[in-house]
């Protein structure tokens, strides 16, 4: 039987299926890639080398600067400065995205993570490039970390299963329900603060967790361009020829993915699991998760685990 938590986070790129890990690694490894860039750079005496380098990857507020740069506005979210500012982002990311991916998948946990930076990014410039407050600051304002993506999650899984419940030390039982109603009021109330521009795209992060789960479940799903653009890249890096990617009309957002081809069995039990595992999803989006029989959770996990 596979290990836990550090198994599947030292085997993040070995295993399908796997946002959740994936994206951990990948903040993990880039944190530890600039944290020795800056120890190496800064012994050397060039911290404003450094500096420069870092914000070619940060988000500008600044339209001029950003165009110049487009592609910050996905670097920025795995960036991150400081032994606490990654922990508490990838403790929330790796709690609340188990919740994202065991209900609705491993895609769309990434499509949240990924929309949620790139909605917390584009509130940023627009606040600071049209709100007074924030304009005069505008042209040196730098953002980066994995915030945005994160409160996306956290409201995500907090609107998707409002009742699950958390165990927090000192409080006890807390429904997460009230954990992401906390966190968004703490940035609201920061928002003009020292961080208000991180604290802006945690908003931004978090309206799109709510949106996104709300128009999953009358069947739109936003992030199809996301998976497009992963499934491009899948398939660029493993060497497999491109697939056409279909969907069935007026198909519930938490049914499972078509089978592949070649995984199809022309047997009627296969037919009937397949229409069984689209109930119980089904009754997920309709009910939460907590309503499964004990019978309904085991053929799910099994079939998850094919």
């Amino acid at each position: 039987m596979y290990g836990g938590f550090w198994y599947y986070l030292k085997n993040a790129f070995n295993h399908k299926d796997n946002s959740l890990y994936k994206i951990l690694a990948i903040n993990i490894l880039v944190f530890l890639a600039f944290l020795v860039l800056r120890v190496f750079l800064t012994i050397g005496g060039g911290e404003a080398l450094y500096s420069r380098i870092l914000s070619y990857f940060m988000m500008p507020a600044a339209l001029d600067h950003f165009i110049l740069q487009p592609w910050s506005i996905i670097t920025y979210m795995f960036l991150h400065e400081g032994i606490f500012h990654i922990l508490f982002n990838m403790l929330f990311l790796y709690w609340f995205g188990l919740l994202v991916q065991e209900y609705l998948g491993s895609r769309k946990l990434t499509n949240l993570y990924v929309l949620g930076g790139i909605a917390g990014a584009l509130l940023y410039v627009l606040m600071y490039n049209f709100a007074p407050y924030f304009s005069n600051h505008r042209d040196a304002a730098l953002m980066l970390g994995a915030s945005a993506g994160v409160y996306a999650i956290v409201v995500g899984a907090a609107t998707l299963t409002p009742d699950t419940t958390f165990h927090l030390i000192l409080l006890g039982p807390v429904k997460i329900k009230y954990i992401a109603i906390f966190y968004v009021v703490v940035a609201f109330a920061n928002s003009t603060g020292s961080n208000a521009g991180g604290e802006l795209a945690h908003l931004g992060g978090a309206a799109l967790g709510y949106f996104y789960i709300s128009l999953l479940r009358k069947g739109t799903d936003l992030g199809r361009p996301v998976q497009a653009v992963g499934q491009f890249f899948e398939n660029l890096f493993s060497g497999r020829p491109n697939v056409k990617v279909t969907y069935r009309k007026k198909n519930t957002p938490y049914k499972s993915e078509p089978l592949k081809k070649e995984d199809r069995k022309t047997d009627s039990s296969q037919a009937t699991t397949q229409e069984e595992i689209d109930k119980i999803l089904d009754k997920i989006a309709e009910k939460g998760y907590d309503s499964l029989s004990k019978e309904e959770k085991r053929k799910l996990f099994e079939y998850s685990n094919k």
